[in-house]
């Protein structure tokens, strides 16, 4: 899809783009208005419609692209909605003529800037995380890895029924009090600090020198088994982090678009209505 979206089309949309931003900003330079450059003036009514046209048939291709099917792929659209909404950055500036403030005019601009920043790192995200996903999984599925835990843990509980109960109890602590998913925030850092199979893990390797000698050796077998879990584990937290960028900007992209049209419609309903 990266390469895709790229070229697509011998890179049309790119084109169209550079074409709107070079025409915007050499009428901006050659327009002299009365007063100031302003969104007032008919070169900034011009470039607003252009905009406010943009927003809406980029978030209309939004909403439609899963009908178009054959007709419409998936590169046609990521690549319109890059270029096409990376033009708009150019397009709205040059609108305002630089005069911000305090009012529902900057708001519909400072929306757009967050919905295509937010955008943006999706792209990237959907372009660059599957292919470290799948580098971190080595090859293997979620479920599998999730099975080899479960596989681990019902083999360290055999091994240490025997064992003294120190040794017993940090192979229960490791089984039952392990951590995965959570906060937000725990999701995002991909590590858990908490996470009873780490602590059990380090709690562990010097009981190993200290049981009894008939029990060292199980005892060895178990730390190794618990630190390949502490592995998988691993692997694991970093397949949900990964997964979790991947999704988190639409959180902020689809509500941040919604806003945006709202906003862009009070925009333009208050310059008609006191025009």
């Amino acid at each position: 899809m990266h390469d895709g979206f790229l070229t697509y089309g011998k890179m049309k949309f790119l084109k169209l783009a550079v074409v709107l931003c070079v025409v915007t900003i050499v009428a901006y330079i050659f327009y002299e208005p009365i007063d100031e450059h302003n969104g007032g003036t008919w070169l900034g009514y011009t470039l607003g419609t252009i905009g406010a046209l943009l927003i809406f048939w980029l978030t209309w291709l939004g909403i439609r692209k899963r009908r178009y099917g054959a007709n419409f792929s998936l590169s046609a659209w990521v690549s319109a909605h890059v270029y096409l909404g990376l033009s708009l950055i150019v397009i709205a500036t040059l609108h305002t003529g630089f005069q911000f403030g305090w009012n529902v005019h900057t708001l519909a601009y400072a929306l757009m800037m967050i919905v295509i920043i937010s955008g943006g790192f999706g792209i990237y995200a959907y372009s660059r995380y599957p292919k470290i996903m799948s580098e971190n999984r080595r090859g293997s599925s979620l479920n599998d890895i999730l099975a080899q835990i479960g596989d681990i843990d019902r083999e360290c509980r055999q091994i240490a029924a025997p064992l003294p109960d120190n040794v017993s109890a940090l192979v229960v602590q490791s089984c039952e009090q392990t951590q995965l998913g959570g906060s937000i925030t725990r999701i995002l850092s991909g590590k858990d600090n908490r996470c009873g199979a780490t602590a059990a893990f380090e709690q562990l390797r010097p009981l190993v020198s200290e049981v009894d000698q008939q029990y060292s050796q199980a005892t060895r077998k178990l730390l190794i088994l618990i630190g390949k879990k502490c592995g998988l584990l691993t692997t694991v937290r970093r397949d949900i982090q990964l997964k979790a960028l991947m999704d988190i900007w639409l959180r902020v992209h689809i509500p941040m678009t919604v806003a945006l049209l709202i906003a862009l419609l009070i925009h333009i309903f208050s310059v008609f209505y006191y025009w």
